[in-house]
């Protein structure tokens, strides 16, 4: 889930503009995520229609198929295959300085089915120099196993944020925005199991999880206009949840038109997580306590990232019913290191001597986009 996150995540804007409506334009795009024994790609696409100048709507489709053998997979099941489809329409509604906004969305699996639906607006003030914007999501999950018929359980998360962006000044603008999210049912996968001290060795057991999880996310942007037409941008990012687990996360963006048609981009991201409270790689014996987790998602890791992005604008203004298009590939490589998650692929002769684990992935893009 976390790694489909990161895919959505790559294709958001670094800002977000109020009291103006969304450009008409349609996007086609392929994703691809490989690393660590996992593969993720398949399509999107989206299309924005405007009507009188003061609503939108949109509609997209997102896909990924996953053939997974990671080495949660390998060391505690059999390697699968899983396709999922995603659905979502929106609307943007323009009032004066406002805009508010409603989206739906749609996403199934053979084994995981969520809705949910949300609500933003944004407002702008003093002279167009200050927006504040906030919204509330909610979402409704089932969790099912594709190895028992009978197995599914519910899951609702509610989420709650707010935003205020500022010009300072002719080339710098800033935005400071806090989240909190509310988890209550299932929330574990039916899927993972953590392992428990026996003798020199070890076996497995069910992970247990909390029925409620609570998260707050805080995030401060800066963007700064370069004298050589460039953009610089910088976001910094503190999460903490009830579960104990926390993190930080520093984000660099460098946006560099080149001569008329080209945009160039260059990016990097380091990311520290403290473990969850009831996380470990080796439980002392079974049932050892309350929860139990061993995913590895929820342990002590950093990851680094390094990315580039490269876009062509052409038939600019030529054609009668499209103003332009633009092709866009973008790259992004990612390293994970663990604190206290292990590879226990490697055989030793004492149970949690294995080498730590840590592994790299690949991200690519190639989009194509029409405005008309």
């Amino acid at each position: 889930m976390q790694l489909r996150c990161l895919l959505a995540l790559l294709l958001l804007p670094v800002w977000v503009n109020a009291a103006v409506l969304p450009e008409e334009r349609a996007d086609a795009l392929y994703h691809r995520y490989e690393g660590g024994g996992m593969t993720i790609d398949g399509p999107s696409v989206l299309v924005r229609k405007n009507i009188a100048e003061r609503v939108s709507f949109s509609a997209n489709y997102y896909a990924d198929k996953v053939s997974a053998a990671s080495i949660d997979v390998v060391t505690t099941a059999s390697p699968y295959t899983e396709e999922r489809d995603e659905y979502s329409f929106g609307t943007d509604y323009l009032a004066g300085k406002a805009i508010y906004s409603l989206k739906w969305t749609q996403s199934d699996e053979s084994d995981y089915s969520a809705r949910s639906v949300s609500f933003g607006a944004s407002q702008d003030f003093f002279g167009d120099l200050t927006t504040l914007s906030f919204g509330y999501a909610r979402g409704d999950d089932t969790v099912r196993r594709s190895d028992d018929p009978v197995f599914e359980e519910e899951a609702m998360r509610q989420q709650y944020r707010i935003g205020v962006t500022q010009v300072l000044t002719r080339n710098l603008l800033m935005a400071f925005s806090h989240e909190f999210v509310s988890d209550e049912g299932y929330l574990n996968n039916p899927y993972r199991s953590v392992r428990y001290q026996v003798g020199s060795g070890y076996s497995f057991q069910s992970e247990v999880y909390p029925e409620t999880r609570s998260s707050e996310a805080t995030a401060l942007r800066a963007s700064y206009y370069l004298p050589w037409r460039a953009g610089l941008h910088f976001e910094h990012r503190w999460y903490s949840d009830s579960w104990g687990v926390g993190s930080r996360d520093w984000g660099l963006v460098l946006v560099q038109p080149w001569q008329e048609k080209w945009e160039l981009e260059f990016r990097a991201r380091y990311y520290d997580q403290t473990a969850a409270d009831f996380y470990s790689d080796l439980f002392p014996f079974q049932d050892a306590q309350n929860f139990l987790a061993r995913d590895k998602e929820l342990s002590t890791f950093t990851s680094t990232s390094f990315g580039v992005a490269a876009g062509y604008t052409f038939f600019k203004g030529r054609w009668k019913h499209a103003d332009r298009f633009l092709v866009r590939l973008s790259l992004d490589h990612y390293r994970f290191e663990y604190d206290d998650f292990r590879d226990i692929r490697v055989a030793v002769p004492v149970a949690g001597d294995e080498p730590l684990y840590g592994f790299s992935a690949v991200v690519s893009q190639l989009l194509f986009s029409v405005w008309y």
